[in-house]
Protein backbone atom coordinates (compact mmCIF):
# COMPACT_ATOMS: atom_id res chain seq x y z
CA UNK A 1 0.00 0.00 0.00
CA UNK A 2 1.48 3.38 -0.43
CA UNK A 3 0.96 5.67 2.38
CA UNK A 4 1.46 10.04 2.52
CA UNK A 5 3.68 9.56 5.82
CA UNK A 6 2.91 13.03 6.90
CA UNK A 7 0.02 15.14 6.41
CA UNK A 8 -2.37 17.47 8.53
CA UNK A 9 -5.53 18.88 9.63
CA UNK A 10 -7.39 21.42 11.37
CA UNK A 11 -10.46 23.24 12.06
CA UNK A 12 -8.64 26.70 11.64
CA UNK A 13 -8.51 29.30 14.80
CA UNK A 14 -6.45 32.06 14.89
CA UNK A 15 -5.81 31.62 18.86
CA UNK A 16 -4.33 27.83 18.30
CA UNK A 17 -2.78 28.20 15.01
CA UNK A 18 -0.47 31.10 15.89
CA UNK A 19 2.15 29.91 14.17
CA UNK A 20 0.49 30.51 10.65
CA UNK A 21 2.38 33.61 9.44
CA UNK A 22 0.49 36.48 6.99
CA UNK A 23 2.49 34.75 4.53
CA UNK A 24 0.66 31.60 5.12
CA UNK A 25 -2.93 33.04 5.20
CA UNK A 26 -3.89 30.77 2.45
CA UNK A 27 -3.58 28.25 5.15
CA UNK A 28 -6.25 30.90 7.35
CA UNK A 29 -9.20 27.92 6.63
CA UNK A 30 -10.30 24.58 7.47
CA UNK A 31 -8.59 21.76 5.98
CA UNK A 32 -10.24 18.43 6.80
CA UNK A 33 -10.55 14.79 5.08
CA UNK A 34 -12.59 15.43 2.72
CA UNK A 35 -10.72 17.72 1.16
CA UNK A 36 -7.89 15.24 1.02
CA UNK A 37 -9.40 12.34 -0.06
CA UNK A 38 -9.85 12.91 -3.91
CA UNK A 39 -6.39 14.37 -4.02
CA UNK A 40 -4.77 10.94 -2.44
CA UNK A 41 -7.37 9.50 -4.57
CA UNK A 42 -5.96 10.76 -8.28
CA UNK A 43 -2.25 10.21 -6.65
CA UNK A 44 -2.75 6.81 -5.98
CA UNK A 45 -2.07 6.99 -1.90
CA UNK A 46 -4.87 4.90 -0.21
CA UNK A 47 -3.39 5.52 2.91
CA UNK A 48 -2.16 8.53 4.87
CA UNK A 49 -0.53 9.42 8.91
CA UNK A 50 -2.30 12.30 10.17
CA UNK A 51 0.35 14.87 11.95
CA UNK A 52 -0.96 17.33 14.70
CA UNK A 53 -0.60 21.09 13.79
CA UNK A 54 -1.67 22.23 17.79
CA UNK A 55 0.03 21.60 20.60
CA UNK A 56 -2.96 21.54 23.13
CA UNK A 57 -4.47 18.83 24.98
CA UNK A 58 -7.37 17.67 22.76
CA UNK A 59 -5.84 17.63 19.85
CA UNK A 60 -4.63 13.44 19.87
CA UNK A 61 -8.38 13.20 20.21
CA UNK A 62 -9.73 14.80 17.67
CA UNK A 63 -7.43 13.24 14.94
CA UNK A 64 -8.37 9.75 16.34
CA UNK A 65 -11.80 10.80 15.98
CA UNK A 66 -11.55 11.92 12.26
CA UNK A 67 -9.29 8.73 12.25
CA UNK A 68 -12.70 6.63 13.36
CA UNK A 69 -14.80 8.17 10.30
CA UNK A 70 -11.95 7.89 7.89
CA UNK A 71 -10.44 4.17 6.81
CA UNK A 72 -7.92 6.29 4.65
CA UNK A 73 -5.99 7.65 8.26
CA UNK A 74 -3.87 4.79 8.67
CA UNK A 75 -2.47 6.03 11.67
CA UNK A 76 -2.40 9.12 13.78
CA UNK A 77 0.74 11.05 15.29
CA UNK A 78 -0.58 12.96 18.00
CA UNK A 79 0.72 15.85 21.11
CA UNK A 80 1.21 15.05 24.49
CA UNK A 81 2.64 16.88 26.89
CA UNK A 82 5.89 14.79 27.48
CA UNK A 83 6.78 16.95 30.45
CA UNK A 84 4.11 16.25 32.67
CA UNK A 85 4.18 14.43 35.13
CA UNK A 86 0.94 12.69 34.39
CA UNK A 87 2.65 11.84 30.75
CA UNK A 88 2.23 7.71 31.42
CA UNK A 89 -1.30 8.05 32.29
CA UNK A 90 -1.93 10.17 28.99
CA UNK A 91 0.02 8.06 26.72
CA UNK A 92 -1.75 4.48 28.19
CA UNK A 93 -4.79 6.37 27.26
CA UNK A 94 -4.77 7.24 23.71
CA UNK A 95 -2.30 3.98 23.13
CA UNK A 96 -5.80 1.93 23.40
CA UNK A 97 -7.02 3.43 20.27
CA UNK A 98 -5.19 1.07 17.50
CA UNK A 99 -4.49 4.19 15.04
CA UNK A 100 -2.91 5.89 17.58
CA UNK A 101 0.71 5.22 16.58
CA UNK A 102 3.05 8.39 17.60
CA UNK A 103 3.89 11.70 19.41
CA UNK A 104 5.37 14.68 18.05
CA UNK A 105 6.46 17.99 19.37
CA UNK A 106 7.38 21.44 17.47
CA UNK A 107 10.93 21.55 18.93
CA UNK A 108 12.12 24.08 16.74
CA UNK A 109 9.71 26.46 17.86
CA UNK A 110 11.33 26.13 21.04
CA UNK A 111 13.34 28.71 22.45
CA UNK A 112 16.04 26.48 23.67
CA UNK A 113 18.02 24.79 21.64
CA UNK A 114 18.55 22.14 23.93
CA UNK A 115 15.04 21.22 24.59
CA UNK A 116 15.49 17.92 23.62
CA UNK A 117 17.85 17.47 26.60
CA UNK A 118 15.53 18.54 29.46
CA UNK A 119 15.13 15.70 32.20
CA UNK A 120 11.40 16.37 31.96
CA UNK A 121 10.92 16.03 28.57
CA UNK A 122 13.70 13.11 27.99
CA UNK A 123 11.16 11.21 31.13
CA UNK A 124 8.45 11.36 28.52
CA UNK A 125 10.26 10.04 25.74
CA UNK A 126 11.06 6.86 28.11
CA UNK A 127 7.60 6.16 27.83
CA UNK A 128 6.84 6.03 24.64
CA UNK A 129 8.09 2.28 23.91
CA UNK A 130 6.46 0.91 26.57
CA UNK A 131 3.35 1.91 25.14
CA UNK A 132 4.93 0.94 21.31
CA UNK A 133 4.76 4.62 19.96
CA UNK A 134 7.34 6.25 17.98
CA UNK A 135 7.98 9.86 18.21
CA UNK A 136 8.69 12.45 14.96
CA UNK A 137 11.74 14.81 15.20
CA UNK A 138 10.29 18.15 14.19
CA UNK A 139 14.05 20.30 13.80
CA UNK A 140 15.67 22.84 12.25
CA UNK A 141 19.37 21.87 10.61
CA UNK A 142 20.66 23.33 13.87
CA UNK A 143 19.32 20.70 16.35
CA UNK A 144 20.15 18.03 14.48
CA UNK A 145 23.47 17.23 16.92
CA UNK A 146 20.91 17.52 19.70
CA UNK A 147 18.65 14.91 18.31
CA UNK A 148 21.76 12.53 17.91
CA UNK A 149 22.43 12.83 21.37
CA UNK A 150 18.74 11.78 22.01
CA UNK A 151 18.89 8.80 19.68
CA UNK A 152 21.93 7.68 21.57
CA UNK A 153 20.09 8.25 24.80
CA UNK A 154 17.21 6.07 23.61
CA UNK A 155 18.91 3.47 21.38
CA UNK A 156 15.49 1.30 21.42
CA UNK A 157 13.20 3.95 20.69
CA UNK A 158 12.12 4.46 17.06
CA UNK A 159 12.21 8.19 15.36
CA UNK A 160 11.36 9.89 12.40
CA UNK A 161 13.20 12.98 11.21
CA UNK A 162 10.43 15.44 9.87
CA UNK A 163 10.86 17.16 6.61
CA UNK A 164 14.99 16.28 6.26
CA UNK A 165 15.17 18.69 9.05
CA UNK A 166 14.56 21.79 6.72
CA UNK A 167 17.30 22.44 4.83
CA UNK A 168 18.20 26.01 3.41
CA UNK A 169 17.03 24.68 0.01
CA UNK A 170 16.31 28.27 -1.21
CA UNK A 171 19.71 28.89 -0.40
CA UNK A 172 21.37 25.79 -1.95
CA UNK A 173 22.95 25.17 1.17
CA UNK A 174 24.10 21.71 2.25
CA UNK A 175 26.60 22.25 4.82
CA UNK A 176 26.38 21.82 7.80
CA UNK A 177 22.89 20.43 7.49
CA UNK A 178 24.85 17.78 5.59
CA UNK A 179 27.46 16.81 8.20
CA UNK A 180 25.24 16.63 10.55
CA UNK A 181 22.52 14.68 9.16
CA UNK A 182 24.79 11.87 8.78
CA UNK A 183 25.94 11.96 12.39
CA UNK A 184 21.98 11.47 12.86
CA UNK A 185 21.79 8.72 10.51
CA UNK A 186 24.58 6.80 11.88
CA UNK A 187 21.96 5.92 15.01
CA UNK A 188 19.71 2.28 13.09
CA UNK A 189 16.82 3.54 15.21
CA UNK A 190 16.51 6.85 13.50
CA UNK A 191 14.28 7.24 10.23
CA UNK A 192 13.50 9.91 7.74
CA UNK A 193 10.53 11.68 5.91
CA UNK A 194 11.24 12.40 2.32
CA UNK A 195 8.73 15.83 3.40
CA UNK A 196 8.22 19.29 3.69
CA UNK A 197 11.05 20.50 0.74
CA UNK A 198 8.88 22.42 -1.33
CA UNK A 199 8.55 25.16 1.88
CA UNK A 200 11.89 25.28 1.68
CA UNK A 201 12.45 25.97 -1.27
CA UNK A 202 11.44 28.93 -3.32
CA UNK A 203 7.65 29.36 -3.16
CA UNK A 204 5.74 28.12 -6.80
CA UNK A 205 9.17 28.84 -9.04
CA UNK A 206 10.96 25.55 -7.85
CA UNK A 207 12.35 23.01 -10.30
CA UNK A 208 12.29 18.74 -9.28
CA UNK A 209 16.38 19.09 -9.76
CA UNK A 210 16.05 21.78 -6.57
CA UNK A 211 15.84 18.74 -4.36
CA UNK A 212 18.47 16.08 -5.69
CA UNK A 213 21.15 16.73 -4.00
CA UNK A 214 19.32 17.05 -0.96
CA UNK A 215 17.65 13.47 -1.53
CA UNK A 216 21.20 12.24 -2.62
CA UNK A 217 22.40 12.76 0.38
CA UNK A 218 19.45 11.65 2.62
CA UNK A 219 19.35 8.60 0.83
CA UNK A 220 23.13 8.16 1.17
CA UNK A 221 23.25 8.39 4.83
CA UNK A 222 20.06 6.64 5.81
CA UNK A 223 19.75 4.48 2.71
CA UNK A 224 16.42 3.29 1.24
CA UNK A 225 14.98 0.90 3.91
CA UNK A 226 14.98 4.04 6.24
CA UNK A 227 13.07 7.02 4.34
CA UNK A 228 9.37 6.99 3.48
CA UNK A 229 7.42 9.88 1.30
CA UNK A 230 5.25 12.28 3.03
CA UNK A 231 3.42 15.60 1.19
CA UNK A 232 3.10 17.72 4.57
CA UNK A 233 -0.27 18.88 3.19
CA UNK A 234 -1.94 21.45 3.34
CA UNK A 235 1.35 23.32 3.76
CA UNK A 236 3.04 22.19 1.27
CA UNK A 237 0.20 23.91 -1.09
CA UNK A 238 1.81 27.25 -0.27
CA UNK A 239 4.62 26.11 -2.83
CA UNK A 240 3.11 23.58 -4.94
CA UNK A 241 -0.01 21.45 -5.37
CA UNK A 242 -0.13 18.14 -4.24
CA UNK A 243 0.33 16.05 -7.17
CA UNK A 244 3.46 17.93 -8.26
CA UNK A 245 4.60 17.80 -4.93
CA UNK A 246 4.38 13.92 -4.33
CA UNK A 247 5.57 13.74 -8.06
CA UNK A 248 9.08 15.04 -6.89
CA UNK A 249 9.99 11.81 -5.09
CA UNK A 250 7.82 9.51 -7.06
CA UNK A 251 10.14 10.98 -9.88
CA UNK A 252 13.09 10.34 -8.37
CA UNK A 253 12.51 6.49 -6.87
CA UNK A 254 12.02 5.45 -10.27
CA UNK A 255 15.87 4.99 -10.49
CA UNK A 256 15.50 2.07 -8.01
CA UNK A 257 13.75 -1.30 -8.35
CA UNK A 258 9.95 -1.71 -7.35
CA UNK A 259 10.46 -3.37 -4.31
CA UNK A 260 12.62 -0.30 -3.10
CA UNK A 261 10.31 2.32 -4.43
CA UNK A 262 7.35 0.66 -3.05
CA UNK A 263 9.19 0.89 -0.13
CA UNK A 264 9.82 4.45 -0.20
CA UNK A 265 6.19 4.66 -1.06
CA UNK A 266 4.48 3.18 2.01
CA UNK A 267 6.26 -0.06 2.53
CA UNK A 268 8.54 1.77 4.84
CA UNK A 269 6.12 4.14 6.59
CA UNK A 270 4.10 0.99 7.44
CA UNK A 271 6.95 -1.07 9.06
CA UNK A 272 7.86 1.95 11.00
CA UNK A 273 4.49 3.17 12.41
CA UNK A 274 3.75 -0.74 12.84
CA UNK A 275 0.54 -0.28 10.32
CA UNK A 276 -1.15 -3.42 9.09
CA UNK A 277 -1.84 -3.65 5.39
Amino acid sequence: MRIDAHQHFWEYSPRQHVWMTEEMSALKRDYLPEDLQPLLTEAGFPGTIAVQARQLPEETGWLLKLADQFEFIRGVVGWVDLRSSQVERELARYAQHAKFRGVRHVVHDEADDQFMLLPEFQRGIGQLRKFGLTYDLLLFPRHLRVAAELAAQFPSQAFVLDHIAKPAIRQRQVSPWEEDLRKLAGFPNVWCKLSGMVTEANWKQWQSDDFRRYLDIVIEVFGTDRVMIGSDWPVCTLSGDYRSVMGIVIDYVQQYSPAVREGILGGNCARFYGIDV
